[in-house]
């Protein structure tokens, strides 16, 4: 028998949606490398740079003789934790696969294709991504002089397209809080059928007394909600798991757009044990929150203009140096995020890896 073989004709494969085109990339934090003989640190995702807590890892290794069977995918005992530990209805709560994974719920179930969602600019960078993959359009406002929301212009932008506001704080990667006061002020010029989703990946870094109650306001506000990780603080960013603090109907919605069985057996049973040692992961955030004071006074000792960082990192708004700058933390060992020409994001790390960071920067100041 012969066989015979054949060239598809051009422009006869799967179509791919035009949006895909208008995608901007995720870009990951680098992995840690360094030149021999000296200990690389990866402070580029903002991760906590502690293991896991004995409590936790033992959940997990317990919990891993189960990962033959599915997960619960009503994740219910970590809703329940949760509900008792916020004093929110259980009805009121939805589970992600990370706060990002939830922000794609949100904006699967409120948009459709040519609705807007407005955030700030620049803010986290999964914003324009999980915008354009459902075919909303991204309205990018910019942040002001000291790299914080300007909320009445985000007020001035919404439209009758518009379908959610976004509100990172603290902003992801420039470590600013909006404050109770303005933000109360926003929401008074929103409309009621605008979704005003509250960011708050990074608040158990935030000592900012002007921050807000993000869940008084939502107890408030039909149209707002709360989006929270495990990610960060906690320390379990590589199980994703995240979620939202929301009203029933909203609830619901994230309920439907969620991935079955997105968040696993493992994710659920450590951010379970998570909610019960409380206070040792506030002895963590504590040290961390206190090695950021180190870092921040420091380099202002030197002379660096840095804005006010509530998160676990610290923003340097180098502009076309921001390569250059980036370069010379590689070099010495240290992995950082560069965002471009916009400037550099540093994770507070270890001790020593903070040391360097210091170090470098004192190099740098002195031969620019």
């Amino acid at each position: 028998m012969s066989e015979s073989t054949s060239t598809p004709s051009p422009g006869t494969g799967p179509r791919i949606r035009e949006a895909l085109s208008r995608l901007p990339a995720y870009v990951p934090g680098k992995p840690a490398s360094a030149p021999p003989g000296i200990t690389a640190y990866k402070l580029s995702s903002n991760e906590n740079p502690y293991p896991p807590l004995p409590s936790v890892l033992a959940v997990v290794q317990e919990a891993a003789g189960q990962i033959n069977r599915y997960p619960d995918m009503a994740v219910g005992e970590l809703t329940a934790t949760l509900a008792d530990a916020l004093g929110v209805p259980a009805e009121c709560l939805a589970t992600g696969t990370g706060s990002v994974g939830v922000l794609g719920q949100v904006i699967q179930a409120c948009c459709d294709p040519g609705d807007e969602v407005i955030y700030a600019w620049r803010s986290f960078e999964a914003y324009p991504i999980v915008t354009t993959l459902a075919g909303a359009v991204p309205v990018q406002v910019p942040l002001d002089a000291e790299h914080r929301h300007r909320l009445d212009a985000m007020a001035d932008a919404i439209t009758d397209r518009t379908r959610v506001i976004l509100v990172c704080t603290p902003n992801n990667p420039t470590g600013t809080v909006v404050h109770d006061d303005e933000l109360r002020a926003f929401l008074a010029r929103v409309p009621s059928d605008v979704l005003v989703v509250i960011d708050e990946a990074y608040l158990e870094f935030v000592q900012d007394a002007a921050a807000p109650d993000a869940l008084a306001i939502w107890r408030e506000h039909p149209n707002v909600m709360v989006l929270r990780t495990f990610s960060k603080a906690y320390g379990l960013a590589g199980l994703r798991v995240g979620y939202a603090v929301a009203h029933p109907d909203v609830a619901v919605a994230l309920r439907k757009t969620a991935v079955p069985f997105g968040v696993n057996s493992l994710a659920q049973v450590a951010a379970v044990a998570s909610l019960g040692a409380v206070d040792e992961l506030q002895e963590r955030v504590d040290a961390l929150v206190k090695e950021r004071g180190r870092v921040v006074d420091g380099l202002r000792d030197q002379g660096w203009d840095l804005s006010e960082t509530e998160a676990n990192f610290v923003w340097f708004d180098l502009a076309e140096q921001s390569g250059e700058f980036a370069a010379a933390c590689e070099a010495a060992g240290l992995m950082v995020r560069q965002y471009g020409s916009d400037g550099v994001r540093v994770t507070i790390g270890e001790p020593e890896a903070n040391d360097r960071l210091v170090q470098v920067c004192a190099r740098w100041r002195a031969e620019h």
